[in-house]
């Protein structure tokens, strides 16, 4: 370990082996940190945190405060941070209440760049990018391989699906469904996001049926519910086609179309 004599660490906070601590940083009671985590100048990590290996939080981020949310009364909560995780400056995470999962938690190899606010209850995947000053209220969940464009705002209790691409400067009031683009104020779906698809290696038969189940979904007449349907009787059962149809079935916002 290598922790800046004018770093402030808690005899009740774990570190473990190769955690780097910088300058003026407080770190609470409570947390854990995992190996050869580096933690940079003038951070704060409240208690109740758990952090796991080979993140990089950079300075003056603020980590496990309690939630912006009037309904909480002080109960035990945590915020739960993943492995190979960067995070940028001024980033803030919030633990949870006791609603819902009771915890804020973030996944693998994602990257929130600086000014990101992750709000409580919030449940992050793996592999997602958050461009700088994206804004998640409380219990939004984004799943895998997702990326999020700057300054864009994203409502309590949305989800966004898996290897979505949301443009930057983008008020996101509903659901976005796994493997689309959409942008605007309020965000509307702009079509598949086939870069994305095409750089992560999906197989050209899995990006026709995704095609054929987008054009169905977001291009025709038909109710949502009609959609589905069509979607599940005429498109390939492949796992990404079911993960599309589960996706949508269970929104409770509705879905951005």
């Amino acid at each position: 370990m290598n922790i800046h004599p004018t770093a402030i660490v808690s005899s009740e906070a774990y570190l473990s082996e190769g955690v780097e601590v910088g300058p003026y940083t407080i770190i609470k009671p409570d947390v854990t940190i995992g190996k050869n985590t580096v933690i940079s100048s003038h951070v704060v990590i409240e208690s109740h945190t758990d952090i796991g290996d080979n993140c990089h939080i950079y300075q003056f981020c603020s980590i496990g405060g309690i939630p912006q949310d009037l309904k909480f009364k002080g109960e035990e909560s945590r915020a739960i941070i993943g492995n190979n995780n960067t995070i940028r400056e001024y980033v803030t995470i919030n633990r949870a209440t006791s609603a819902d999962i009771g915890t804020t938690i973030i996944g693998d190899n994602n990257f929130l760049m600086a000014y990101c606010h992750v709000a409580h209850n919030c449940k992050l995947g793996n592999n997602i990018i958050m461009a700088n000053a994206v804004n998640l209220g409380g219990h939004v969940h984004i799943e895998d391989h997702a990326t999020i464009g700057g300054m864009t705002g994203i409502h309590q209790f949305v989800h966004i699906g898996r290897h979505c691409m949301v443009g930057g400067a983008s008020a996101v009031p509903k659901d976005i469904a796994p493997y689309v683009l959409a942008a605007g104020n309020y965000s509307e779906v702009q079509g598949l996001n086939l870069i994305g698809l095409h750089r992560r290696g999906f197989k050209e038969e899995t990006i026709r049926a995704l095609k054929k189940a987008y054009k169905i979904t977001f291009k025709s007449s038909m109710l949502l519910s009609e959609a589905i349907k069509k979607v599940e009787s005429e498109v390939e059962d492949i796992p990404e086609i079911k993960h599309f149809v589960e996706f949508i079935r269970k929104s409770e916002r509705g879905i951005c179309r």
